[in-house]
This record gives structure tokens, C-alpha cells and sequence, in this order.
């Protein structure tokens, strides 16, 4: 057993259009490009290749990809498959990645962007202690359908109070 937690590498997201899913992220995000969108070609010849085929068995064919970064150097993955099909509900209660959290003390800025943008608001900016602290969230949507999470305030100090 360690005797810290570990830290967080990075996360991996599929998306219809990996160019402009990088460019929203860039623009309203501010996250870091690292690696420009690329294609990788499903064969055995090349470290990525394989592991590729190792991940995603065999049949894929090729993918668009590019990596960023977040402000406190957090890797996003981006991922373009051929075949992407948005889901045509929010299915909560299936087991996968839900959503991501960012944490932006201007909420209503950011939010204010993301709807620029072609994202969506899903629910009004709540307070998770209202006349306690100054602790807010809200959930909002990216213009491909991923879901995530804005708080204004760290995930520590958001949930210390250890109730809500």
C-alpha cells in the first residue's frame, strides 16, 4: 500500500471533430496545445501502433489525436475515431467517466464563454453551503456532449466540511 496518493497523469476524451474540439479547449479552457492533431494508422510496425491495436484489438483502422494541457499540468488526450457516435442520452447511471471537474473562481464568466462557444449550461450555478462558505458549482456541457463540472473553489476545500 502507498503511503501517498498518486497523482493525476491525465484524462482521454472522444470527440466528432478533434480540430475543434482543440480549438474550443484552447479558446475557452486556455489549456496548453502540447502535441497538434495527428492521425495514427492502425499497424504493427511503430511503439504507438502497437499499442494501439493492444488497447483497441484489431479493425480500427486510423484516428485523429492531440494531446494539451491544462494550467496545472493535467494531459487531455483528445480523440477523433472514425466511427464516433455521440450517445443520445446522459446516462448517469452507467458505469464510465461521468464527468471531469476544472475549478475557475468566475464561474459565471466561464460559463458565460462555454455558452459562446456552442456549450450549455445544464443547471443553475448552485452553493454547496449557502451562508457558510463561499463554495459554488455548476454543471455545463461541451459542444460535442461531454459533461463537466466547474467549482470555485479546490475539490479539498469544496468537500472538507465532510457533509453537505
Amino acid at each position: 500500500m502507498s503511503s501517498y496518493p498518486r497523482a493525476f497523469s491525465h484524462i482521454g476524451i472522444s470527440v466528432p471533430d478533434v480540430a475543434k474540439a482543440v480549438e474550443f479547449y484552447r479558446e475557452v479552457m486556455g489549456w496548453y496545445v502540447i502535441m497538434n492533431p495527428s492521425v495514427i494508422t492502425e499497424e504493427s510496425d511503430t511503439p504507438i501502433g502497437q499499442m494501439c491495436i493492444d488497447e483497441f484489438g484489431s479493425g480500427w483502422g486510423s484516428f485523429k489525436i492531440a494531446h494539451m494541457s491544462t494550467g496545472d499540468r493535467i494531459g487531455v488526450e483528445i480523440f477523433e475515431f472514425q466511427n464516433n457516435e455521440r450517445p443520445k442520452d446522459f446516462e448517469y447511471w452507467k458505469t464510465g467517466t461521468f464527468h471531469f471537474g476544472v475549478q475557475e473562481p468566475d464561474i459565471e464568466g466561464l460559463v458565460a464563454k462555454i455558452v459562446a462557444h456552442g456549450g450549455k449550461q445544464r443547471m443553475p450555478i448552485r452553493e454547496y453551503y449557502p451562508d457558510k462558505k463561499p463554495y459554488r458549482m455548476v454543471y455545463v456541457e461541451d459542444p460535442f456532449g461531454l459533461i463537466f463540472e466547474i467549482y470555485s473553489h479546490s475539490y479539498e476545500l469544496t468537500y472538507s466540511q465532510g457533509a453537505y
